[in-house]
């Protein structure tokens, strides 16, 4: 089971009902559900090379001569990361303060995904008959086909991205997986209920966090076997305070001392930071654990965090 945590300072809160990364993990997104073609995946009409994230639904991509150009992906809409986001835009996400939060944090983690699965590959382009080549700022109006599936169609699937209104050729599968992520509370979706239930993080003691360090996603369940998708197993911690906070020295760890020390990190006011099981090269934003199994249990854990004095910052059970 997939559990989100957002808040407030000093609050997390705890989305419930939510379901795996895909509605069927064995099978690549976009390309077919219980024997049927979800989505037609479109033939490529350039390659280009994907140089930079933007953010979840923009990249920059660089062309086989040389010349480069911003692509924004067909059909979808990812919360933002670089400014506030509305929760009116989200339907059914209430227009708090939480939900806020909540969206910011799925920003982020679409951003992730988007650099996981495509910065440095090869992709195709691809265009809808519809839509205009390009839209607003001149950017490139295009469908991403990656290893054989449609990334657009991905970012809705898995709840990382709400369908955004256009005359699309595809719009009516891209909603239907909007509603099938939206029911099952998947990725952004969990903010529907950002403000149903919440839960103070507490130090030991008792004392709400002074850092302004939230865990913003506890997601313990990968696709498929965990065991071999372990990068979609990961913690994202956000700071919410109005301070830099140096995270050099802090740990996470699980109940039964499984544990991460982070190094060399500092979070800025409204940065996040995502802890994935297994390896990959760390950034500012993304860091590796390096194991080769495992650590959250999908039944139930507690994510501990602790301050480089050892001292208990945030203890969250899921």
């Amino acid at each position: 089971m997939r559990w989100g945590v957002f808040g407030v300072i000093g609050v997390l809160v705890v989305a419930a009902g939510c379901s795996g990364f895909t509605g069927s993990p064995s099978q690549p997104a976009g390309t077919a559900v219980d024997g049927q073609s979800a989505v037609d995946v479109p033939e490529s009409a350039v390659t280009v090379t994907v140089t930079a994230v933007v953010d979840g639904d923009t990249i920059q991509v660089a062309y086989e001569n040389g010349t480069g150009d911003t692509v924004r992906l067909v059909g979808v809409d990812t919360p933002e990361v670089h400014t506030e986001n509305d929760p009116a835009e989200f339907e059914g996400v209430p227009e708090t303060d939480a939900s806020a939060s909540c969206l910011r944090g799925a920003g982020t983690n679409a951003s992730s995904l988007a650099k996981q699965q495509l910065l440095g590959e090869t992709v195709g382009l691809s265009f809808d008959p519809n839509l205009d080549r390009r839209g607003y700022y001149d950017r490139l109006l295009a469908y991403v086909v990656h290893d054989g599936t449609l990334f657009n169609y991905r970012l809705v699937e898995t709840g990382h991205a709400r369908v955004y209104d256009s005359e699309f050729t595809r719009a009516d599968r891209f909603y239907a997986a909007e509603d099938a992520a939206r029911s099952d509370r998947r990725g952004l979706w969990r903010c529907v209920d950002s403000d149903a239930v919440t839960r103070t993080a507490i130090a030991d003691g008792g004392s709400e966090s002074a850092s302004g360090v939230e865990i913003a996603e506890i997601h313990a369940d990968a696709a498929g076997n965990d065991n071999e998708n372990l990068n979609d197993e990961y913690v994202t911690l956000t700071n919410t305070g109005d301070e830099p906070v140096g995270l050099s020295g802090w740990t996470v760890s699980d109940e039964v001392g499984h544990q991460y020390t982070f190094a060399n990190l500092t979070l800025d006011p409204n940065a996040s930071v995502s802890l994935y099981t297994g390896s990959g090269t760390d950034t500012e934003t993304e860091r590796y654990w390096g194991r080769n199994g495992a650590v959250w249990n999908n039944d139930g854990d507690t994510v501990i965090v602790k301050n480089a004095s050892g001292e208990t910052v945030l203890r969250q059970p899921y």
